[in-house]
């Protein structure tokens, strides 16, 4: 087996074993954070249909060819009879996995309601300590607002496709809040001019509560021809200046250590406060006859007086 074939085994172990937080998780995340934190993480969501798999194939091809060691983190809906990725039309993305410097990960959703797992921080965790110096995470599209990814990639770019009703949508879903770049594809459509002028009108209202000197941009691209992926790359690269030139570049890495610390702690304080005794206190007060018209209030504040007497 080649060099290459072993780092990719080794890589993809390791995924894995975060991915079921198996043993040695921990250490795999603690040595991965020391080594990486460089990797420029690019979030693609949108709803679906819109051409999100074909944009990112064009994406991760044009860094792979720029020599940029690039990994894609597909996010699918968990399939009910597996619990696995449902892998669909990633099989396009045979020939580019091929390649010595991309990696092509398919991760289940794991019934996150946001369509992206919370792992799917920890794989890219993993990938940045590997040396990947692009990562692409393809969400669902589920349609709706998907802040996790905001909270996962450094910049997050929003695929719609004109004359089906995405522009409405993109308002009514809170899009213009996490968007930091619009790509209009499937561009030779009608109603492509229509869908443009709608988003740039809206992108006005970032300004109002954005701190950062960024006006998202509208491109307009075919993926299928790869017709404006030179634009999108250009924009990326203008976004990832403009985080380092004010600081931002460590803030959102700050923000994501805080993030994550946060979560162990919740999670590890919530393990070690439902003992038998609690989870035995909350079934008699919602069976019992005298505290059954208590309020969820009451209840908490039986727990929690048990936890101070503790």
């Amino acid at each position: 087996m080649s060099e290459h074939a072993d780092k990719i085994k080794k890589l993809a172990r390791e995924i894995s074993i975060v991915e079921n937080n198996a043993s040695g998780a921990e250490r795999l995340l603690d040595a991965a954070w020391k080594k990486g934190n460089h990797a420029f993480r690019i979030g693609v969501t949108g709803p679906p249909g819109g051409g999100k798999s074909t944009l990112v194939n064009c994406l991760a091809a044009a860094y792979s060819d720029a020599g940029k060691k690039t990994a894609v983190i597909s996010v699918d809906p968990s399939s009910p009879f597996t619990g696995g990725a449902i892998l669909g039309d990633r099989i396009r993305m045979n020939e580019l996995s091929a390649r010595e410097n991309v990696y092509i990960r398919s991760m289940a959703t794991r019934g996150s309601l946001g369509g992206l797992s919370m792992k799917t921080h920890d794989v890219c965790d993993i990938l940045d300590g590997h040396g990947f110096d692009i990562i692409l995470i393809e969400t669902v599209g589920v349609g709706q607002i998907e802040l996790d990814i905001a909270q996962a990639a450094d910049v997050t770019l929003t695929v719609l496709v004109p004359d089906s009703g995405d522009d409405i949508q993109a308002m009514k879903a809170g899009i213009m809040e996490i968007s930091d770049i619009f790509v209009v594809n499937k561009s030779d459509r009608h109603g492509v001019e229509a869908m443009v002028l709608n988003l740039r009108s809206l992108i006005g209202l970032r300004r109002t509560y954005s701190t950062l000197p960024w006006e998202q941009p509208v491109i307009k691209t075919i993926a299928t021809e790869a017709k404006g992926i030179d634009l999108v790359l250009a924009s990326l690269e203008d976004y990832k200046a403009m985080l380092i030139k004010h600081n931002n570049w460590d803030n959102i890495r700050n923000e994501r250590l805080k993030n994550k610390v946060i979560q162990l702690v919740d999670g590890a304080v919530s393990e070690a406060f439902w003992t038998r005794e609690k989870r035995d206190i909350l079934r008699d007060a919602l069976f019992s006859e005298t505290n059954k018209r208590q309020s969820p209030f009451k209840i908490a504040e039986i727990l929690l007086h048990s936890l101070r007497n503790a």
